[in-house]
């Protein structure tokens, strides 16, 4: 299945972080300045779809070049962001909705391409699925990020749902300036799985085992958002660009011998 998101050119490696400005411009920027420009998306530009959606869009941090974080216990960032979406999409097509992923294998999305899949879609919400790090092995928990305020029972219900899995520490609900984030039209949010880091939980996100539980919880929690809609048939989720269901068949005429059904 071909992608639109090939098409994106390459662009410096995606980060979620924020990067360390260089010591001088830092000093000389003022700080008001900054405050204009991380505070010229406006709340009205993101549409309320948070209890309406039919659409989610889920997006597989990283890829390609960039590996986002890795670790010896917990592999690369990008692999496992992208098995937990893969796992997510079926569960949320069994329930019903249709699933966007802004990539479905080993490559790279840039930033401006993801969130243009996104806003792409009709009546739709953002899930960014990553993997956290920090210089301290000792951290360790899952959080759940959100930017715009129609975002924020969505952040909440995925967070409590991934935190109530067994063994699973709670970091919090946080709004950030993420990229995909500030540039969504729908409401978003990003989670951070675990903390490659933390030689135990680096070890427990390599595993498949809890890449499913997390995409199960991920996928509870916005089905109880939304609640269940009318099951979709499908064998794949999409790659930037919805499914539907298929049309139904023609009813059999009262007489004469049953049609025969056309190869697909």
């Amino acid at each position: 299945m071909s992608s639109i998101a090939r098409s994106f050119g390459i662009v410096p490696a995606e980060s979620k972080r924020p990067h360390r400005w260089p010591g001088v411009l830092a000093r000389v920027l003022p700080a008001a300045a900054f405050f204009v420009l991380v505070g010229c998306e406006t709340e009205s530009a993101v549409k309320n779809t948070s209890h309406t959606f039919r659409t989610v869009v889920i997006d597989a941090g990283h890829g390609g070049h960039d590996m986002g974080t890795h670790s010896r216990w917990g592999g690369t960032e990008k692999m496992a962001a992208l098995d937990t979406a893969l796992r997510l999409a079926p569960k949320l097509q069994a329930a019903g909705f249709n699933t966007v992923l802004t990539r479905d294998s080993d490559f790279f999305v840039p930033l401006g391409g993801r969130t243009r899949i996104s806003n792409g879609q009709e009546n739709a919400i953002f899930v960014s699925v990553h993997f956290n790090e920090g210089p301290n092995r000792a951290a360790h928990g899952v959080e759940t990020y959100y930017r715009s305020r129609y975002a924020r029972e969505i952040a909440d219900r995925i967070q409590g749902t991934v935190t109530s899995l067994p063994g699973v520490a709670s970091r919090g609900v946080k709004t950030a300036n993420f990229y995909v984030l500030r540039h969504n039209e729908y409401p978003a949010v990003l989670v951070e799985g675990g903390f490659f880091s933390n030689p135990a939980e680096g070890s427990r996100c390599a595993k498949p085992a809890y890449r499913e539980a997390l995409a199960s919880a991920i996928a509870a929690a916005i089905v109880a958002q939304r609640g269940p809609l009318q099951p979709v048939q499908t064998t794949s989720p999409t790659i930037a660009a919805t499914t539907s269901p298929p049309a139904a068949a023609p009813a059999a005429p009262v007489t004469g011998p049953a049609p025969i059904p056309a190869t697909r």
